[in-house]
C-alpha cells in the first residue's frame, strides 16, 4: 500500500519506492507534519514533536491552561490564519462577517486508488503501469464553515508525491479568498539546508543560485502574469554538503503558468517552512455559498542521491506522467525556423528557396515565423488577425505547404494568440477585448496589447481562428508565442468587485484555449515560447512536449541556460537551435550545444557555403543517431559552467547503461595548462566500453574514477563528442 492510516497513532504514511512522508491528526485535531525523507518502514515519527511553553507564542483557546501547545512552533500540513502562528500561512480568507481567520481542524479522510483530478487546471496523470493512490483530507473551520480539502497523490514507483488544495465555502454568505498555497512542507530542523533557485532575465533564463538559509523569509516569485523569465516555479532544498551525486535533496515544482509565490522561512527555532502557491498580488477570489476554488498542483520529489538523482526523478516523471503529446514518445522532426533568415520580409517564393537550401542540411521541417498574417510587415500591426496575408503568400497557404511537401519537407507555423495590435481589424472591431484599466491608457510592450482571456467570447474567437488556419493546410507543427508580460489587470466582463480574479481567470482561459486547439490536433507538434523561455514551466509541458528555452542562441550562453534548465526539465523539452550568432564559434560546436536539446536551425540556409552545408548535414545525421540516448536516456551534468574551468561537459546514458554520449565544449583554453581528465558518470562499473571510433576499450570503473583525458591541443571554442558502447569479450586497456 502506498498510503497507510494508523488508527492507533492517527498517522498517515505515504510511501514511495525510496521515500516516506508522514502526517498526523494531532492535538486538538490540527493536522501536523511529521516527516519527509528516506524510506522508513512502519515508523511512528510523532515522538519528534516536542512541546514547550514558549514566550510570545500564544495557545489555542481550547488547549485551556496547557501552555505548551502553540501553533507558532508546531509543524503543520496547512498553516492556519489568526490562530497564533506568526509564520507565513497557507490561507488568507475574508469571511462573510468581515473577519479574517481560518482555523482548520481535521474532519475526515478518504484513501482511494488512482490519481485525483482538478477541474480546470493541468495536472500530471497516472499510466496503466503506475501504482498510484490518493489521500483526501478534509479540514473545516467550525465558525465560518469554510472547508479545505488537501489532496495527496503517491506515485509509488516514480518517487513523486503530488499535492493540491480545494477551498469550499460551506457557510451562508460570500467569502473572499485572498491567499491560497497548494503545498506546505514544515521541517523540524531546517538550519542544515541550502536553497537552490533559478532566477534570470530575458535571454538569460534559469541561471542557478544556491544560498544558505538565514532567519528570514526567502521568496521566489513572479508578478508578471506569467511564470516569467525572471524566476521559475521550482526550488530545491538540499544539505549544505549535497553535491551532484550525494546528499539529501527535496524538489517542489508548481504546475501553474501565472503569478506564483514560493516562500522559504527559517524561523526563530530553526524550523523551516516552505510554501508554494498562487501569488496573492491582486488576488481576491469571491466564493458564494457552495462554491469552490482549486489551487494548482505541486510536484514534490526527494532523492538521497544528490542533485542528479533529483533531476532524474523529475526527468522521468515529466516524460511519462506530465505531457500527453505523442511526441514525448515518437521521434520529432529536425526543423529550421525562418525568423533569422527572413524576419518578416518574405513571400512564398522566398520560403520555398529557404526550404530547398534547408533540405540540403538534412532538415525535415520548415517553420514559417512571424509576418504571414493580417497586415504584418513589422511588430506594430496585424496581431489578432489570424488570416493569411495574400500579398506575401500569393499562392495561398495550402498551395505553399504542398510545394514544401513536394520537396520532401514538412511545414510548421508561428502564432501569438494572446496578443493584439492596435492597428488590427480585431482591435478596431473589439477594443473592449483588451486589458485596459478604465480611464487609463494601457501599457504597450513590443507595441502590443493583451487580449482579455478571462472572456469566453475572446477564448472562442481564438479557438475558432487558430483552428481554421491549422485545418486549412497540412501543418504538422505550431509554435505558440507570447512576447510580453501582462499588465493593466482589468476585465470589462467582470464587475468591479471581482477584478481580483482577473489574473487567475486569464490563466484558466489560456488553458481552455490551448486545450481545445491542441486536443483538436493531436498529430501536430506544438512548441511553447515566451520571448524564449519566459513561460517555460511544468504546466506548459502538460500541453507542449518542448519549449523554446531562450531567444539567446549564443552557444556559450546556452551552456549555462541548458545547465540550469536541466535541474528540472528533461533535455527532450529544451528547444535548442544552431544560429548565426557568435560567428567566432565553429558550426560543429553550435551543433554539439544544440544537441543538448531538441536540435534545429535558426539561420539563413541560402547563405551557407558547401563546407558549411556538409558540416550541418553531418551533424543532423549524428543527432538522429544519438536521438534515443539524448531524449530517453539519463542526463548527467559533468561540469558547472558557472565555475571557472577550461571546458563544459555533460553526458547522456541509456537506461540499460549499454551506450552513452559525452559532449565537451572548450570554453577557456589556457596556455601550457595541465592535462585534464573528465570523470564520467552513470556507467556500469563492471562493463567495458569502446570509446568512439578509437581502438580504446575501458571499463566503466576506469572511465568514472580515473577519467577520460581531454585533448589539449585544440582550437578555442572547439568541441568533441565521445560515443561509448558496451562491448563484450574485448580486453580492457589501461
Amino acid at each position: 500500500m502506498s498510503i497507510v492510516f494508523n488508527k492507533t497513532k492517527w498517522t498517515f504514511t505515504l510511501q514511495t519506492r525510496n521515500s516516506s512522508y508522514q502526517l498526523q491528526i494531532g492535538n486538538l485535531n490540527y493536522l501536523m507534519h511529521l516527516y519527509y525523507g528516506p524510506s522508513l518502514e512502519d515508523a511512528d515519527l510523532s515522538y519528534q514533536i516536542m512541546q514547550y511553553d514558549r514566550g510570545f507564542s500564544g495557545n489555542p483557546y481550547d488547549s485551556r491552561y496547557q501552555r505548551t501547545f502553540s501553533l507558532d512552533a508546531q509543524p503543520q500540513e496547512f498553516p492556519t490564519q489568526q490562530q497564533g502562528d506568526f509564520r507565513v500561512p497557507s490561507i488568507q480568507v475574508v469571511n462573510a462577517d468581515g473577519s479574517r481567520a481560518f482555523d482548520g481542524r481535521f474532519q475526515s479522510y478518504q484513501i482511494s486508488d488512482g490519481k485525483y483530478r482538478l477541474k480546470d487546471l493541468p495536472t500530471c496523470f497516472a499510466t496503466e503501469n503506475d501504482h498510484v493512490q490518493t489521500l483526501e483530507i478534509l479540514l473545516e473551520d467550525a465558525v465560518s464553515k469554510v472547508q479545505v480539502t488537501l489532496f495527496y497523490a503517491v506515485f509509488e514507483e516514480t518517487d513523486v508525491i503530488t499535492r493540491a488544495v480545494r477551498v469550499t465555502n460551506g457557510g451562508t454568505g460570500t467569502i473572499h479568498l485572498q491567499r491560497i498555497m497548494s503545498a506546505c512542507l514544515d521541517f523540524l530542523n531546517g538550519a542544515g539546508y541550502d536553497l537552490v533557485s533559478f532566477p534570470g532575465r530575458y535571454g538569460q533564463e534559469r541561471q542557478v543560485e544556491r544560498q544558505k538559509l538565514t532567519h528570514h523569509v526567502h521568496t521566489i516569485q513572479s508578478v508578471r502574469g506569467t511564470s516569467s523569465h525572471q524566476q521559475n516555479p521550482f526550488l530545491i532544498l538540499c544539505d549544505h554538503d549535497a553535491t551532484e551525486d550525494h546528499g539529501d535533496c527535496y524538489g517542489m515544482a508548481f504546475l501553474y503558468s501565472g503569478n506564483f509565490l514560493a516562500e522559504v522561512e527559517l524561523d526563530q527555532y530553526d524550523q523551516l517552512r516552505v510554501l508554494m502557491g498562487i501569488h496573492p498580488k491582486q488576488f481576491d477570489f469571491a466564493l458564494a455559498p457552495g462554491e469552490s476554488f482549486e489551487g494548482p498542483e505541486v510536484l514534490m520529489a526527494f532523492s538521497a542521491q544528490g542533485l542528479t538523482g533529483l533531476s532524474h526523478l523529475y526527468h522521468d516523471f515529466f516524460r511519462t506522467n506530465l505531457c500527453k503529446s505523442k511526441y514525448m514518445r515518437e521521434t520529432r522532426p529536425i526543423l529550421i525556423n525562418t525568423w533569422e533568415a527572413a524576419f518578416m520580409d518574405f513571400d512564398d517564393r522566398k520560403l520555398v528557396e529557404i526550404a530547398k537550401s534547408a533540405q540540403q542540411l538534412g532538415v525535415d521541417l520548415l517553420v514559417m515565423d512571424d509576418g504571414w498574417f493580417g497586415k504584418r510587415d513589422d511588430d506594430n500591426s496585424g496581431l489578432g488577425d489570424w488570416v493569411v496575408n495574400t500579398n506575401k503568400i500569393k499562392c495561398g497557404l495550402d498551395t505553399l505547404v504542398r510545394q514544401i511537401n513536394d520537396l520532401g519537407m514538412q511545414f510548421g507555423i508561428w502564432f501569438e494568440p494572446e496578443m493584439v495590435s492596435e492597428d488590427s481589424d480585431l482591435y478596431r472591431a473589439h477594443p473592449d477585448w483588451v486589458m485596459e484599466i478604465p480611464g487609463r491608457h494601457a501599457v504597450r510592450s513590443r507595441n502590443q496589447l493583451v487580449l482579455d482571456l478571462t472572456r469566453r467570447d475572446v477564448q472562442d474567437y481564438l479557438i475558432r481562428s487558430v483552428n481554421q488556419v491549422l485545418d486549412s493546410a497540412n501543418i504538422v507543427y505550431m509554435k505558440w508565442d507570447i512576447n510580453r508580460s501582462i499588465t493593466d489587470i482589468w476585465s470589462n466582463a467582470l464587475p468591479p468587485e471581482r477584478q481580483g480574479e482577473v489574473y487567475h481567470r486569464y490563466v484558466l482561459g489560456l488553458y481552455r484555449v490551448m486545450d481545445r486547439i491542441i486536443n483538436t490536433h493531436p498529430d501536430i507538434l506544438f512548441e511553447g515560447c515566451s520571448g524564449g523561455g519566459g513561460r517555460y514551466d511544468p504546466a506548459m509541458l502538460t500541453f507542449y512536449p518542448q519549449y523554446w528555452a531562450s531567444d539567446n542562441t549564443k552557444p556559450l550562453d546556452r551552456l549555462k541556460l541548458h545547465y540550469g534548465t536541466s535541474f528540472l526539465y528533461p533535455i527532450s523539452s529544451m528547444g535548442a537551435h544552431v544560429s548565426e550568432s557568435s560567428p567566432h564559434v565553429p558550426l560543429k560546436t553550435k551543433a554539439v550545444v544544440s544537441m543538448c536539446g531538441t536540435f534545429g536551425y535558426e539561420l539563413d540556409a541560402t547563405r551557407l557555403n558547401a563546407d558549411e552545408i556538409a558540416v550541418c548535414r553531418e551533424q543532423t545525421e549524428l543527432f538522429r543517431t544519438y536521438y534515443p540516448i539524448i531524449f530517453f536516456g539519463d542526463y548527467y551534468r559533468l561540469t558547472d559552467p558557472f565555475q571557472t574551468g577550461n571546458f563544459t561537459a555533460w553526458m547522456s546514458v541509456t537506461k540499460d547503461r549499454s551506450a552513452a554520449l559525452v559532449s565537451v565544449v572548450v570554453t577557456n583554453l589556457t596556455v601550457n595548462g595541465p592535462q585534464e581528465y573528465l570523470h564520467l558518470k552513470g556507467l556500469d562499473a563492471k562493463r567495458r566500453y569502446r570509446v568512439g571510433d578509437k581502438n580504446l576499450v575501458l571499463s566503466g570503473a576506469a572511465l568514472m574514477h580515473a577519467g577520460l583525458p581531454i585533448p589539449r591541443e585544440v582550437p578555442e571554442f572547439s568541441s568533441m563528442q565521445f560515443y561509448l558502447e558496451a562491448v563484450e569479450n574485448v580486453p580492457t586497456e589501461h
